[in-house]
């Protein structure tokens, strides 16, 4: 914690990792010692390398769920093994007999947002920082009718110069236009922009999420799962089980999971959004009845990995499949 607050805290918040404060915050010690826990049960090479991507954004949830995918396991009374090598392949986790032959493969898939997201987010924080600086007890809002990119550092630098001299200006306005952008000074009734901020003007960006939340790209990445390991599940003939879990940006939950396996009789359209998102999308919407989610028949089971601590397993087994998933990973929570 020390090292990473010592090496990434003199930087401008817009070029630091978002995952800077869960790394050094104090609200967050949990989370890291659960991490410190995990980790020290792997194999000296594998806790280092995972310790070493685990603070960057692309990699944070990618790793949390590989970890919570072993605790699970091992909770549910498995023999585990971390990235064992089988037939030239090394699934995430592999369930062991006491004599040390495979039970049971499990591969981890984590749903991630476009790769762009966390550049997009790391540059609002950048204008909101700078907004910041101006010593006026307002909130900001964007006006659009269509998604809004975030400036570049130097549109950000002159935009903060405009809203800057407008509000400091002492003439009366709501609506300030400056480089493309619409901003509008919101009501704040509740005063938390002074509470928050004092005598500091607060930006309210987009969130960089506000859109239709779908699991389709979720179920592809299931589907790319058992088609690269299924063939080393079937030579040792034991089940395989996906666990896959959901970057939180993504919006997508053990709900929209289960909607996806058994199936709707009229489409669910889940659009998240937050104050600030100035557009939420828009789909077009075939009313028709979504079938159920076709299995394959190589797939033992899914684990929903929760995206908090504790990191609750929980089981939906494939009640076709050529290889049962271990009775122990069946019930509704694998275990923590």
């Amino acid at each position: 914690m020390e090292a990473h607050r010592h090496r990434y805290g003199k930087r401008p918040p817009q070029d630091r990792q978002l995952t800077y404060d869960i790394a050094v915050q104090g609200e967050h010690a949990a989370w890291r010692q659960w991490l410190d826990d995990q980790l020290a049960l792997l194999p000296d090479q594998s806790s280092e390398a995972l310790a070493r991507r685990v603070w960057l954004d692309e990699h944070f949830w990618p790793v949390n769920f590989e970890l919570a995918t072993g605790a699970g396991l091992r909770a549910a009374g498995l023999r585990t093994v971390y990235e064992e090598v089988w037939d030239g392949l090394s699934p995430d986790w592999t369930v062991l007999s006491e004599s040390g032959t495979p039970l049971a493969f499990v591969e981890v898939h984590t749903d991630m947002p476009a790769p762009e997201t966390f550049g997009q987010m790391r540059a609002w924080h950048g204008l909101v920082e700078r907004i910041k600086e101006i010593p006026v007890p307002v909130l900001l809002q964007l006006a659009s009718a269509k998604p809004v990119s975030p400036p570049d550092p130097r549109t950000a630098k002159k935009i903060f110069q405009d809203l800057r001299r407008e509000l400091l200006s002492g003439r009366p306005g709501s609506t300030f236009w400056t480089h493309g952008y619409t901003f509008l000074v919101m009501q704040d009734p509740r005063r938390e922009v002074a509470a928050k901020l004092g005598m500091h003007a607060c930006f309210d960006p987009p969130s960089s999420r506000a859109g239709l939340v779908t699991a389709q790209r979720l179920m592809e990445g299931i589907t790319e799962k058992v088609r690269k390991y299924k063939s080393l599940a079937a030579r040792y003939e034991v089940p395989l089980i996906v666990g896959v879990g959901a970057h939180r940006f993504t919006g997508v939950t053990l709900q929209q999971l289960d909607d996806v396996l058994t199936g709707l009789p009229a489409p669910k359209i889940t659009f998240p959004f937050n104050a600030g998102d100035p557009f939420i999308g828009e789909q077009t919407v075939n009313m028709a009845p979504v079938p159920p989610w076709e299995w394959p028949g190589d797939l033992s089971g899914l684990l929903w990995i929760a995206n908090q601590l504790p990191f609750d397993l929980t089981g939906r087994p494939n009640r076709a499949a050529q290889s049962r998933m271990p009775a122990a990973l069946i019930a509704s929570r694998a275990g923590r």
